[in-house]
């Protein structure tokens, strides 16, 4: 038996994506083999590297669907259980999680965020974190750098684009939009300073100000009504 290799798609290279990118992407789950709450989630887990932690993470993969970039994947991994806590005991990185998976089905559907009504309620609910595959989303993308020299920097979801935002009707019919790169500073080599001289002020440093992602979930209010319906064939925003 032989092997044709000339049909063989060519590597893409390890070039990435440039910082501040638009684009549209589709997320797919890989499942890590730990349960999750529900009989939708079985198996679809994957458990922290840490040896004794209780993270529980989701294992995604991102493919751009449309654009420049068409067909570059990412990688990112998001928490839904364990690790630290709030106050009330719920995991920090789950409420951070959840969040944004709510931003990804408000820009799939073209919800507006502020849309509590029943319609909109009904189309958030999920069966599990299962249904959140294969769904394709606005996004900006940042460049995050290798924490070890010997790899290359990686893809990260900046943020999801909202239906509210001006990029989002642009990204969502596959038009190339001008990057915005972040303000983000990227990590270098360290690099021995200069001493200062004798005659220069000693300098203070003062913190930046913490920054709410955009993409943070709004504290907690009072219950709202129950939605109309929970989806029982799969979730609503599926179907469109």
């Amino acid at each position: 038996m032989t092997f044709d290799m000339n049909d063989a798609e060519l590597p893409r290279g390890s070039d990435i994506i440039p910082d501040g990118s638009f684009v549209k992407v589709c997320m797919t789950l890989r499942p890590g083999g730990i349960d999750g709450q529900g009989e939708a989630d079985r198996g679809l887990l994957k458990a922290a590297k840490t040896p004794g932690s209780d993270v529980r993470m989701l294992d995604c993969e991102f493919t751009v669907v449309a654009g420049p970039h068409n067909k570059r994947k990412f990688w990112q991994m998001f928490t839904v259980a364990g690790g630290k806590a709030d106050e009330h005991g719920v995991s920090i990185g789950w409420k951070i999680s959840k969040g944004l998976f709510r931003a990804m089905i408000d820009s799939a559907l073209g919800l507006d965020p502020q849309d509590m009504r029943d319609a909109a309620r009904a189309k958030r609910m999920l069966r599990g974190l299962s249904d959140l595959h294969n769904i394709t989303f606005a996004a900006k993308l940042r460049v995050e750098p290798a924490s070890d020299p010997r790899y290359s920097d990686n893809n990260r979801l900046d943020r999801v684009v909202l239906p509210n935002e001006p990029e989002w009707q642009r990204i969502m019919d596959g038009e190339s939009v001008p990057a915005q790169p972040s303000t983000r500073t990227a990590r270098a080599p360290a690099a021995a300073a200069a001493p200062a001289p004798a005659w220069a002020p000693p300098v203070t440093a003062v913190a930046a100000p913490a920054q709410t992602p955009l993409w943070a979930p709004v504290p907690p209010q009072a219950p709202p009504p129950a939605p109309a319906q929970a989806p029982t064939g799969g979730p609503s925003w599926l179907n469109g």
